[in-house]
Parts: C-alpha cells; structure tokens; sequence
C-alpha cells in the first residue's frame, strides 16, 4: 500500500461549515489519513510513494450512497412510469430470470458507475449477494451489503439461515471493506414473528439491519390493514430499532414515528430521485433533521432513478426540500454534502471510520475539477459542490487510500468487458 501526497489541493473536510483549507495537503500512510494542514513539509513530501498536483481540485470526503441495489442496473429504463406496486411486479418477473452472472455483471456494472462520479462507499440489498462481496473484493469500494428476505411460501426462516450464513461468510472481509449485515426486505414482505427472529439473529452477530419503511402511502395502509399499527410503530413494539436501523425511504412519518426514529437513532436513508419517479411522495427531511434524526442519502437502483449519480442525488434532496417548504433556506449546500458524507456514514453506523477528512480516518475521499466552465468564477466551493458539480468532474476516487478511479478510467476494473456481459445479460432476459 503506497504512502500518497496529494498537494496544493483545496480540502473540504466536513468537520464544520467554514473549515474549507485553501491550498491545502493531505498525505496518506498505510490506507489512513496521517496529515492534513496547509502546506506540506518535506519529510511527507520525501516519505510519499506518489504525489498528486490538486491544482484546479477540490478533495472531499468520498460520497456514501447509502441505499441502492447495484444489480437492478441491468433493469434500467424498464417498466418505467409505473407506481410502486406495479413497478415491483414487473421488475419481479424479470429478476426471476437473473443468474448468479448476471447479478455480478450487473453489480460490476455500478461499481463501475459509482466510481466514476466520487462514491467510495454504497449500502447494498438484494438477492445472490455473494456475487456482489466477490465484486466489491474486486474493485476496491467499501460497501454494507446485505440479502434482502421475502418471506414467500412459508420459506421465511430457511431464507433467513442464508441471510446469517452470508453475514458469517462475508463479514470483515475484503481488508475490512466489507460489512454484512441483516434484512427484512419490508414490513410488507414479512411477518412480524419472522422479523423478531431476524431481530435476534442480528443481536447473536452484532449487526446492523437494514430494511424498506414508509415509503407509500400504499404500503402503510397495508401494514394498518394487517396489524392495525403503522409499519415504524409496529417495528418499534417488536424490537426492531433494538439493532441500529438503516431505514429506507421514510417519506410518509407520523409524529408518533417520527419519535420513534428520533429516539433509536436509527439511519434514515433519504432516495428523492427514486421517490419522485415512483411518485411515492417527499420525505420530512429538514423536519426529521431539526429533531437530530440521521440522514443519509442513496440513489435507490437504477430501474427506479436511473442513474447512481451522488452528485445529482443531491441536488435533486436540496431543491426538493426548498420548493416543497417554499423556503430557500432549507437544506443548505453543507446540510446537504453532510448527507451524502458525514451523515451518511453516521446514518450507516460507520462515521467512526469515514465521512470525515481527519487524521487517523480511512482515507476514502474524491477529487473533484473545478476547472470547468460550470465552476467558474468559484466563488463558494460548497455551494459548487452542491448546486453546479456533476459526475464527469470527480478526477479521482479513492478508498483505504487506494486511487481506484483515475481521469476516466477505473484502475482496478474492465469497464468494456463488464459493459459486454451486462449486454449480454440483457439480450438474454429482455430478448434481443
């Protein structure tokens, strides 16, 4: 693992709203960030294996997509248009039809993507998820990954051995890039008995649990017709949120959950995107944040946003929330990259390691050109970050201090011969 310097770089640290470093430092030793300041001394610039000009670069911590399921991306741009539930059953028909390759492929396929435009870190759902570690292990991103459960046909315990089977295989694994945990898919797709034995499986392996709340009006009156209780009041009373809780969606709260959600500290992970094309409805994000609720942002898969771009994803949290309270003031430019980094990896259970530029913090971080017509003059680099960056300007990713993506191309994966199987993959479930 090589000693990296990176130099004469503008440093946006994300410990406090006005502690940007202007021709600033950051150096590298061993995956962790040893130094950061203003100016380099010679020992680190004689120490470091590899420097790199930041001149025209902004380093930021690496965006966190929070929420997402890497192997819809060989579903992009199908069933489109669609409500939730109808959504969910064209989508269903043809993930039935998916192989173990074409999981990989596909999965490959967004870690591909994700590089490219600055994300270090993803939380991930789905099914055949050994696939997916294996292509984490590969490219060099860190990830919390986790076999969603359905519970079909009384097989809801069997599918849970499984889910415990790959947290045990997979846990830690990867030079500690990868995290398992647990998943009840949703409240809607399993039972409460079933959902308090996967409570305990998560306490017997001291995991996180990661699952789909209030993300329809549709899908709570379903869960009140069943149980008579909304689904977080619900989860709540069968001990859910005695685990950290990463909670997707969360659009339609009540007061009551909102309390709740505020007292277990569990992560909320907000997809406006995904919520806006399934017209699932707007998230009380700066509600939930005045009451210190955690935020976190995700992307939801790409058969319902389409693009895995954290860059837009926030954009698209800030004005939602401006134009939905009337309030220009609400979800400022730092409030908002706090959400997909900070908060992120706080709302993930992992803010201990990243989300930060610190010293003694994994060195996961993106830089970002700002030499760009869209960037000039810069006259607030926060409020480029969030208002005017876009994918193509990230220059470099970096994880464990390792530069995984380079001025469009990704060291350590073939993007052409991940694009070939992905197509191939989609001539075969979709027909050619």
């Amino acid at each position: 693992m090589e000693n990296l310097l990176i130099k004469n770089v503008s440093v946006v640290p994300m410990t406090h709203a006005d502690a940007v470093i202007q021709n600033g430092y950051i150096y590298i030793e061993k995956g962790v960030i040893n130094a950061l300041g203003s100016a380099p001394n010679h020992t680190l610039v004689e120490k470091a294996d590899r420097v790199i000009d930041g001149e025209h670069l902004v380093a930021m911590p690496g965006l966190i997509n929070g929420h997402t399921h890497t192997p819809m991306s060989v579903l992009r741009g199908y069933a489109g248009d669609l409500p939730l539930q109808q959504w969910l059953q064209e989508i269903w028909k043809i993930e039935a039809k998916m192989s173990s390759e074409d999981i990989y492929w596909a999965a490959m396929l967004s870690m591909v993507e994700m590089l490219k435009s600055g994300t270090t870190t993803f939380g991930d759902m789905y099914y055949g998820m050994d696939k997916v570690a294996e292509g984490v292990q590969a490219s060099g991103m860190r990830a919390l990954l986790t076999q969603g459960i359905i519970e079909q046909d009384g097989h809801g315990e069997d599918v849970l051995a499984e889910c415990v089977d790959f947290v045990k295989r997979w846990h830690g694994k990867a030079e500690g890039r990868i995290q398992a945990i647990l998943s009840p898919h949703a409240p809607y797709t399993c039972s409460p008995q079933l959902i308090e034995k996967l409570v305990e499986a998560a306490h017997d392996l001291d995991c996180s649990i990661h699952t789909h709340l209030n993300e329809t009006r549709g899908k709570i009156d379903t869960i009140i017709e069943r149980y008579g209780k909304r689904p977080i009041v619900l989860m709540d009373e069968i001990g859910l949120f005695s685990r950290h809780v990463i909670a997707a969606h969360g659009v339609h709260v009540s007061e009551e959950e909102l309390e709740i959600l505020a007292r277990s500290q569990a992560g909320i992970i907000h997809n406006p995107k995904s919520n806006m094309k399934l017209g699932s409805g707007i998230a009380p994000i700066a509600d939930m944040l005045e009451r210190g609720i955690v935020v976190g942002l995700g992307t939801d898969g790409s058969a319902s946003n389409n693009v895995l771009d954290m860059f837009e994803e926030m954009r698209f949290a800030s004005f939602l929330q401006k134009v939905h309270l009337e309030d220009p003031t609400a979800l400022s430019a730092y409030e908002t990259l706090k959400l997909g980094t900070a908060l992120g990896a706080q709302a993930l259970g992992i803010e201990s390691e990243i989300g930060t530029l610190e010293v003694g913090k994994k060195a996961d971080l993106t830089l970002v050109n700002v030499d760009r017509t869209h960037a000039l003059p810069l006259n607030d680099i926060l409020s480029h970050l969030i208002y005017s960056a876009k994918a193509d300007d990230v220059d470099y990713t970096i994880v464990n201090g390792r530069v995984l993506y380079e001025k469009g191309h990704v060291v350590t994966l073939d993007e052409e011969k991940i694009k070939w199987h992905v197509l191939e993959s989609k001539n075969k479930l979709f027909g050619s």
